[in-house]
């Protein structure tokens, strides 16, 4: 039996997973930037309820609220729902900003609430408070980026559609840290909101998030998840999403700014909380999203392994090959990467794209293995 050399297998290996990246490349992490130059007509305006959760976030609903609460849109209202805080800091800001916006409205979490989620507790009840079909929702560190952030997600509410997915991210500012956390959040955006303009919606996120209260009661609300703290909006997506339902809105005037975090730690517990839901998704496509986290790494590890036995059996042919598919990938990423960054408002991304596109696959990693390794009452309801 002949055996393939080591020159021949090691760039043949690059080149099947250079096909395959290329695949995702254009066929998944692409569709981001697609989606946003779409020319969708602005037809109806639907009343709908904005729902707002917050807990000790008087200083975010006082910055951040004003440009929810003045949105060019006829007719809508705006919930929060606040976990009480120990100096009752938040209802005064409420109580304040109500005497001015007389479409705010508010209610609290009480404190005898107990053995549930209060992030799901205060979602259930701005859903039984509102009056519209409708619903918004948004967290109280984010800002829209425009005025027009309601009419645009409200353009996809056709009567085929249930669920519409947004895009947000960090705001940028300076330092490695927070170039660190706006690619991973970029990177992430552009798999799960991908991967449902494809027809494969498989999670959202709930800082820009509408779907329909009918869905909701349909589905029971969170009862399938009661158990765990998070999950209130990638478990609810997740189960409640289709191909047919489901709606993206990546124009730059629908996009939601996250307030940075202050301290990393903060990032950290928002990547283990979805690290840890991530467990009871449904469907194929976590398996689709791991293979190409695989091919990725593999496909960077045979580059790597290609060059080091072509130098060491002066192969100059295995290099070139080598060489040639690493830097058609780079060049790839970088177009999609910044016709993405320019589209969506984002910083952009070229020397920082060779090392963050070998860390981030390392970043997912270590929150799953942690996740793995936490006791079971870290992440279950409370």
């Amino acid at each position: 039996m002949e055996f393939i050399p080591f020159n021949t297998l090691l760039p043949a290996s690059a080149g099947i997973l250079f096909f395959i990246q290329s695949c995702y490349q254009l066929g998944l992490y692409r569709n981001l930037y697609l989606q946003s130059r779409k020319n969708k007509e602005e037809t109806e305006t639907p009343p709908l309820s904005v729902i707002i959760v917050a807990k000790d976030a008087a200083s975010d609903l006082r910055k951040n609220l004003p440009a929810i609460l003045e949105q060019e849109y006829p007719n809508y209202e705006v919930i929060v729902i606040h976990d009480r805080s120990m100096d009752n800091e938040c209802e005064d800001v409420l109580k304040l900003l109500q005497e001015k916006y007389l479409h705010l409205h508010h209610s609290f979490i009480p404190d005898s609430a107990r053995y549930i989620s209060h992030k799901k507790l205060g979602i259930t009840m701005g859903i039984k408070a509102s009056q519209h079909e409708w619903l918004v929702f948004t967290e109280a560190n984010c800002h829209p980026e425009s005025n027009q952030w309601l009419r645009k997600m409200a353009r996809n509410f056709t009567p085929k559609t249930d669920i519409v997915l947004g895009y947000s991210n960090y705001e940028k500012t300076d330092g490695w840290f927070n170039r660190k956390i706006t690619f991973d959040t970029l990177q992430n955006s552009m798999r799960y909101l991908g991967m449902a303009i494809a027809g494969h919606p498989y999670m959202g996120c709930g800082r820009n998030l509408a779907y329909r209260k009918s869905l909701y009661y349909n589905q029971k609300g969170f009862t399938t998840h009661l158990n765990l703290q998070r999950g209130e909006d990638d478990l609810f997506i997740n189960q409640a999403a289709n191909g047919q339902n489901t709606k993206v809105e990546a124009s730059a005037e629908s996009i939601m700014r996250i307030a940075a975090p202050t301290f990393p730690k903060y990032w950290k517990e928002d990547k283990l909380s979805y690290a840890i839901t991530s467990r009871y998704y449904q469907g194929s496509s976590k398996y689709l999203m791991g293979l190409e986290t695989c091919s990725r790494i593999l496909f960077l590890l045979l580059v790597i392994a290609s060059i080091l036995w072509g130098i060491l059996t002066f192969s100059w042919c295995t290099i070139g090959i080598a060489s040639l598919l690493w830097l058609a990938r780079y060049i790839m990423q970088c177009l999609i990467f910044h016709q993405t960054s320019v589209a969506l408002n984002e910083r952009k991304f070229y020397s920082s794209l060779l090392l963050f596109d070998w860390m981030h696959p390392l970043w997912n990693l270590r929150f799953k293995l942690l996740q793995r390794y936490l006791h079971k009452n870290e992440f279950m309801r409370k």
